[in-house]
């Protein structure tokens, strides 16, 4: 009985950490994602419930009700083709450092306005 505990355990505990490691930052909420993984890897059970609690930010539900056999539950919208593919940026390294350096200037011009260039 207690094999059983420690291996279902030592798969929750697993789960958790890829889950922890695999989320945005945005995804988690209430502690930072090192502290997280220190709280599942040091008291497993109660991080790894913690975790699944109160820890990780769900998928919202669709705010339409739809019954269990209705086949608008499983619709998701298609991918985007990969024609189109991702938008890129077309400028050079130095436009865009100096863009970077102009904006570094206006926002130290607004942090000290009695200072002129």
């Amino acid at each position: 009985m207690y094999v059983i505990f420690s291996f279902l355990l030592l798969a929750l505990m697993i789960g958790a950490l890829v889950d922890i490691i695999r989320r945005d930052e945005g995804q988690i909420k209430h502690l930072p994602k090192v502290v997280w993984v220190l709280l599942v890897v040091f008291l497993p059970l109660i991080g790894t419930v913690l975790w699944f609690t109160i820890g990780r930010e769900y998928d919202r539900r669709p705010t339409e009700n739809v019954s269990f056999g209705d086949p608008r539950r499983w619709h998701r919208e298609p991918p985007p083709s990969p024609a189109a593919g991702p938008a890129r940026d077309t400028r050079s390294t130095e436009e865009q450092l100096a863009e970077l350096e102009r904006e570094i200037e206006y926002y130290d011009k607004l942090r000290r306005p009695d200072q002129t260039p």
